[in-house]
């Protein structure tokens, strides 16, 4: 037996013994592993992590394990919240390639900031089960930008095993500017940003009219719906996330506050942040950055590099990992891989990352911060939904893998469809070999 499959086993062991009694008990206590709080501190040796109806009553050392909880034996194992995907399109798409199963956007429909993803999520999905088995637990998804700038209405949602995927539907606007957001208005940043700026000038048009005074007038360029969906941007009322890579097109998107000061302002993908880390850190607007772009795929990334996120951090910025149009329907897996490159980069001489403590908050409190959610997601603070993976080892590595992972204390099954695939042609037996093994 191959030591993947071996390692594969005990994981499916280790669980099982781990919650030999029902999941549905009311108060769980996970004693004795290294407990990351997820908020930045460092990790604490031989913690408890104490559950109660679904979320953290309290985590850390000292922790009194409750009368009657269910105790769950961590020695030897890493205790933490679960991850949090600060990008994604995880529930929209099944197969990228065959549009019936691609809700991710609507090339030929009529709305563009109006469309809300929540209805289109589909939380059986076969990413939804890998990502899962990953100790991935809650995501930002948003939608793709069609004719429009304005992708519409994105969700959080979590990853458990079972259709109430939504956690919070119509969380954040998403624009895409930049290279996309210009094909998108005319071949322009100039034309990108006037079509953004006139978008938030109609919703607020929208809102005076709201109060009695004659307002969306007949030659708007957004219908009434997509106008009415602006407005709560325009208030403050939910996140307006803006695709942007350059520096120039960062700093452009921050003094659009001075016009409409109620924007609550996340900047998303930004590969040349760094370069005006100390402008995002004075505007106090969070960002969720691809944290390994070190190449200029596009002419607006001809700063890139891995120190981005690192020297962004230095800076003040608040940091959260992303992965917008990086497999980011799929592959959101891949985050804690790059938390763990992040920390490898302070390795580097002349290079900037992240300390362990400040990589793992990025793919966790991180993406909560930069929603609004952190006071009930993205750590293992008192009062959080009861997100916690135990896993074999340091998270940030590739040789580690959860052994169990539970979502609002509910405990999830790690199988998959990838695992039964693997297991199923590993190692075909002779005489009943399926057909593309015959000969």
């Amino acid at each position: 037996m191959s030591l993947d499959m071996t390692k594969a086993l005990l994981f499916v062991s280790a669980a099982a013994t781990l919650f030999a009694a029902p999941a549905a008990a009311q108060t769980i206590a996970i004693t004795g592993g290294k407990v990351v709080i997820g908020d930045g501190s460092a990790p604490i040796e031989g913690g408890t992590v104490v559950l109660r109806d679904g979320k953290v009553v309290a985590a850390g050392a000292g922790v009194a394990v409750p009368a009657g909880a269910q105790v769950v034996d961590a020695a030897g194992r890493w205790v933490t919240p679960g991850l949090f995907a600060g990008f994604s399109r995880i529930g929209l798409v099944e197969v990228e390639a065959v549009r019936e199963t691609n809700d991710s956007s609507a090339n030929t429909g009529d709305f563009s900031a109006a469309i809300d993803v929540a209805p289109a999520i589909n939380a059986k999905v076969t990413p939804i089960a890998v990502n899962r088995a990953a100790g991935i637990t809650r995501a930002v998804v948003a939608p793709e930008a069609p004719a429009s700038i304005f992708a519409g209405m994105g969700a959080l949602i979590d990853l458990g095993d079972d259709y109430n995927a939504v956690t919070k539907a119509r969380a954040f606007q998403f624009v895409e500017l930049g290279e996309t957001g210009s094909s998108k208005a005319g071949g322009s940043r100039a034309s990108a940003f006037l079509e953004f700026r006139n978008g938030l000038i109609e919703a607020r048009a929208l809102a005076v009219g709201q109060r009695g005074v004659a307002a969306h007038p007949h030659d708007a360029l957004l219908n009434r719906q997509d106008a009415a969906a602006l407005l709560p941007v325009v208030n403050g009322e939910i996140r307006l996330l803006v695709h942007v890579e350059r520096a120039a097109d960062i700093l452009n998107v921050i003094k659009l506050r001075e016009e409409f000061p109620a924007l609550k302002l996340v900047l998303v993908g930004v590969s040349e942040g760094w370069l005006v880390a100390n402008q995002i850190a004075a505007a106090g607007v969070p960002v969720i950055a691809s944290a390994l772009n070190d190449l200029p795929s596009d002419f607006e990334k001809t700063a890139a590099t891995q120190s981005n996120i690192g020297r962004m951090k230095q800076a003040g910025v608040t940091i959260a990992i992303g992965m917008i149009d990086d497999s980011d329907a799929h592959k959101l897996h891949y985050s804690p891989q790059y938390a763990g490159n992040l920390v490898a980069l302070q390795r580097v001489p002349g290079a900037t990352g992240l300390s362990w403590d400040q990589a793992f908050a990025a793919i966790t409190s991180g993406p909560a911060q930069a929603m609004g959610v952190d006071a009930m997601l993205g750590s293992l603070k008192p009062g959080r939904q009861g997100d916690v993976v135990i896993w074999d080892g340091d998270p940030l590595e590739l040789s580690s893998a959860p052994v169990a992972v539970m979502i609002d204390g509910v405990q999830q099954p790690l199988g998959n469809r990838q695992a039964k695939l693997r297991d199923r042609y590993r190692t075909p037996q002779e005489g009943a070999l399926p057909k593309a093994y015959e000969r």
